[in-house]
C-alpha cells in the first residue's frame, strides 16, 4: 500500500482498492493502522478522502535503526574495493 501511494501519492479508498487485490474492507483496516502509526496522513478535499504517505516517521525509522546496518557494509565494500585495487593505504 505505501509502493502504491509512493508512486502516487493522495489516492483515494477506491483508487488504491483498484491498485490491491485485497477487499475494501481490508484496505481500509490496513489504512487504519497506517493512520494510527502516523505513516499515513489524511486530507479532504470535498467528500473525497485522500491518503498521503508521511515520510516524517519513515525518516526516523531509518535514521534510528537502518542507517546502524548501512555502515559496517559499506566499509567492507570500501576494504574489497581497496584490497581489490592493491591500495593498502
Amino acid at each position: 500500500m505505501l509502493d502504491r501511494l509512493y508512486a502516487s501519492d493522495g489516492q483515494t479508498l477506491g483508487e488504491l482498492c483498484g491498485h490491491l487485490e485485497m477487499t475494501r474492507q481490508s484496505v481500509t483496516q490496513h489504512l487504519g493502522v497506517l493512520e494510527e502509526a502516523q505513516l499515513v496522513t489524511v486530507r479532504w478535499r470535498g467528500r473525497e478522502k485522500l491518503h498521503f504517505i508521511n515520510p516524517v516517521p519513515l525518516q526516523g525509522v531509518y535514521a534510528r535503526w537502518i542507517r546502524k546496518f548501512e555502515r559496517p557494509r559499506l566499509e567492507a565494500l570500501h576494504d574489497l574495493k581497496r584490497s581489490l585495487e592493491g591500495d593498502g593505504s
